[in-house]
């Protein structure tokens, strides 16, 4: 890529005049650097060693010394959006479709063995401008605007919601699902019922795409995560307890988990945790409001229940409850 051309697409400055007015590629780690490479330094005390290993262009918004004036020197404003531009426009050149999902759909995606030219974006902005700079032509990308910014993209498909293939669960339990697909069988995988529909949008899709996919053994997602404990909320092995904590952080999904628990498991005692910046529109007994994660611990520890649904922490409540036990004990033996 040509010099103008990153001043241009980054809106950044030169601030030197370097010998220097192309690059071959593009990379942010100093150690993988190769002659004739422009660096993206997001962090200034890497420059140096990029520039060792041969590093023909610096992008960089934080003050630094400008140590070797032959290359090019490009300061900008935001060294992560002036990547993101770059990216972009490199994948103009190549034919790739990209549609966009859930995050629940994402996540089961990532789960799945594909073929190469299947990529499921994912990470901090490193990790996917390694994918993203590293991709074949004819590839589809599948990505999660909530997670990776859909500017990265020109144009954008939506996953179809519509399928013909239907999965049929064979036995459930809560956590855990028998179900056939496509005439395969797949037992006791650990996913939810709940997942069930997000699955059937992913494998429809793949089957519409000519995809070539492999299911292995599904391991829990960050949604609708079952913490099994016991009476002094410690926690035990998966299956071991009567007693479920249940964590879910996105907001959107906490009417339908709801929703699910109160068909699925009529026979049990349920709680529901939430905290007072949502709205719950359905008409539900043991709906507890909190204000911190204090007030989670004594709901918790005050309310018998087999399920118990806790909405925006995470299960290092659990941890932090139990450091708080050891300290007390080393502090009464004292």
């Amino acid at each position: 890529m040509r010099l103008e051309n990153i001043i241009a697409l980054t809106n950044g400055k030169i601030v030197n005049s370097p010998f220097v007015n192309k690059f071959l590629n593009i990379s942010f780690n100093s150690k993988s650097i190769r002659r004739g490479d422009l660096f993206i330094a997001f962090e200034n005390q890497d420059i140096d060693e990029a520039i060792i290993n041969g590093a023909y262009g610096i992008l960089f918004s934080k003050p630094t010394q400008i140590t070797d004036s032959e290359i090019a020197w490009i300061k900008v404003e935001n060294v992560e959006e002036a990547l993101k531009r770059l990216i972009r426009f490199q994948l103009i050149d190549k034919n790739i479709s990209v549609y966009e999902t859930n995050e629940i759909i994402l996540k089961l995606a990532l789960q799945v063995i594909t073929e190469p030219s299947f990529v499921v974006i994912s990470g901090d902005i490193k990790d996917i401008s390694n994918t993203l700079l590293q991709i074949d032509n004819n590839s589809t990308i599948l990505f999660c605007p909530t997670l990776t910014d859909k500017n990265l993209f020109t144009k954008i498909n939506k996953i179809s919601i519509n399928t013909t293939n239907k999965i049929d669960i064979i036995e459930q339990t809560l956590f855990e699902t028998s179900f056939i697909y496509d005439n395969i069988f797949y037992e006791r995988q650990l996913i939810s019922p709940f997942f069930m529909p997000y699955l059937e949008i992913l494998l429809h899709f793949f089957k519409t795409k000519n995809i070539n996919y492999r299911l292995k053994k599904f391991t829990l997602i960050d949604h609708f995560e079952p913490i099994f404990i016991n009476n002094k909320l410690e926690i035990k092995e998966f299956g071991t307890s009567e007693m479920v904590l249940i964590f879910e952080n996105e907001f959107s999904l906490v009417e339908k988990e709801i929703s699910f628990l109160e068909n699925e498991a009529t026979w049990a005692k349920k709680i529901y945790i939430i905290p007072k910046s949502i709205n719950i529109k359905l008409d539900i007994k043991n709906i507890f409001i909190y204000n911190d994660d204090y007030d989670v611990i004594k709901i918790l520890k005050e309310n018998k229940f087999h399920f118990a649904l806790i909405i925006g922490v995470s299960k290092s409540i659990l941890l932090q409850n139990q450091t708080k036990k050891s300290e007390i004990s080393l502090f009464t033996l004292e």
